[in-house]
């Protein structure tokens, strides 16, 4: 598959461009040292296990969460909170990953992030309080928030022309790892003697494995600069260039905007819908699996949606294609929740794929590597702002109203302005053009 996606993704950008050179460019460039195609295939790896790592903290988590109340002695005020605590470290720490990556380079970044995820999966389970087990959480979602924002960029300066493949491939990637802990984390609970300690802290194996592929990136950045080392980690880009004034851009708006809806029924959907088929009568083994499908459908479209994503000269229709699958979902929801269960589950992970559209549009709404990092860290830190508030007020509603109706017709309505940022996220423009550097 590495090897097999050199030829794809010719037409990345839907503007003229100013394109970061790609690694088989730094190969024949004359004057440049000669870059290493095991470096690429071990980059490709990196990005790989990394994005694996980015959601199995907080899905591990649901699937045990009754067992960590039970054993931390925690409230049911608290541990309601635990459903913001990702969303808010995601827009608290992720707005400093482009200052970090300028500093000590992308590739030392992620790697830094990884060992923070391994660390903070295996603290938390052996804190022994709630302050300490929530301090350890927020350590590993440091580390996944900085790695969510720099995975577009490292992207765009490696694979510049094919954005598709590789948005493609890691997401894919980030959809295994979410679906496999949801999945896998109690049963390998039983099998390590049922403590939930050691089912929550088996996954920082994972978060280990993923450090080792990116440690010879670590020292990407002084190698740019021309330190001693021999060839270059990563490829050149401009990591000084003057800020551009990122909320200047409609674009960059609608893109956080529609980053945050999208992660609004992400959150909402992990968080609700298997009590929403347990409340109309489907079985809690069968509910639990139909989550499974929902979060499933993501491997394989997830793939497919950036590589199709990056041939269209506009992105609108594919979100208002996921945005109408949506629509459906929760109309099933509401008229017949236990009927068309498999069919209302299916749609719905189709609509979650915003996520990979999402990531694919930060990747071609700039024209190059600095520009992306802005975007990527504008539109993460405020999209994930915006999501806060909707699965605490789906569980309002559920709470005061005794049923699903309003909470469903909270989320059908929400998809309704997600479709039109959406299209305006889509259209063939750069930030560069929408908000110039300020003058020295």
């Amino acid at each position: 598959m590495m090897v097999g996606m050199a030829s794809e993704e010719t037409r990345t950008l839907t503007s003229p461009t100013v394109r970061t050179p790609a690694p088989h460019a730094a190969r024949t460039a004359p004057g440049k040292p000669a870059a290493h195609p095991w470096r690429t295939r071990l980059l490709v790896i990196g990005i790989v296990l990394a994005a694996l790592n980015l959601r199995p903290a907080i899905t591990s988590l649901g699937a045990l969460l009754e067992e960590v109340r039970d054993g931390l002695g925690m409230s049911g005020s608290v541990a309601g909170l635990l459903t913001s605590v990702p969303p808010l470290c995601f827009a608290v720490f992720g707005v400093t990953a482009p200052r970090l990556a300028r500093r000590f380079g992308a590739g030392a970044v992620v790697c830094a992030g990884m060992v923070a995820i391994g660390a903070g999966l295996l603290i938390r389970p052996y804190a022994g309080g709630t302050a300490a087990f929530l301090a350890a959480s927020a350590l590993a979602l440091m580390g996944i928030a900085v790695s969510n924002v720099l995975m577009p960029v490292i992207v765009k300066r490696w694979f510049p022309d094919r954005v598709g493949s590789m948005t493609g491939l890691y997401s894919m990637a980030l959809a295994l790892g979410t679906a496999t802990a949801a999945a896998a984390t109690v049963p390998l609970t039983g099998a390590l003697g049922g403590n939930w300690q050691s089912g929550l802290a088996v996954w920082a194996a994972l978060a280990v494995a993923a450090v080792l592929p990116w440690i010879p990136f670590v020292r990407g950045k002084d190698r740019e600069r021309g330190g001693a080392g021999g060839a270059r980690t990563e490829p050149a880009a401009p990591a000084d260039a003057p800020a551009l004034r990122i909320t200047r851009s409609r674009t960059a708006w609608a893109l956080a905007v529609f980053f945050g809806l999208q992660a609004t029924a992400a959150y909402i959907t992990m968080g609700w819908m298997a009590q929403i088929f347990r409340d109309a009568g489907v079985p809690a083994g069968t509910a639990g699996l139909l989550l499974a499908v929902t979060m499933v459908m993501g491997v394989p479209l997830a793939f497919v949606i950036p590589r199709l994503a990056t041939r269209l000269p506009h992105q609108g229709p594919i979100a208002l294609v996921l945005g109408v699958s949506g629509l459906v979902g929760y109309a099933g929801l509401y008229f017949a929740p236990a009927a068309g269960a498999w069919v209302w589950a299916v749609l719905l992970g189709i609509a979650n794929c915003a996520f990979p559209l999402a990531l694919t549009m930060v990747g071609m709404r700039a024209r190059t590597g600095a520009g992306v990092a802005q975007l990527s860290a504008f539109a993460q830190s405020t999209g994930y702002l915006i999501s806060i508030p909707g699965p605490l007020l789906v569980g309002v509603l559920y709470q005061h109203s005794g049923g699903w109706g309003l909470p469903i017709a909270l989320m059908a309505a929400l998809m309704i302005p997600q479709m039109a940022v959406g299209v305006l996220a889509g259209r063939p423009r750069t930030v560069e053009d929408e908000s110039p550097t300020p003058p020295h």
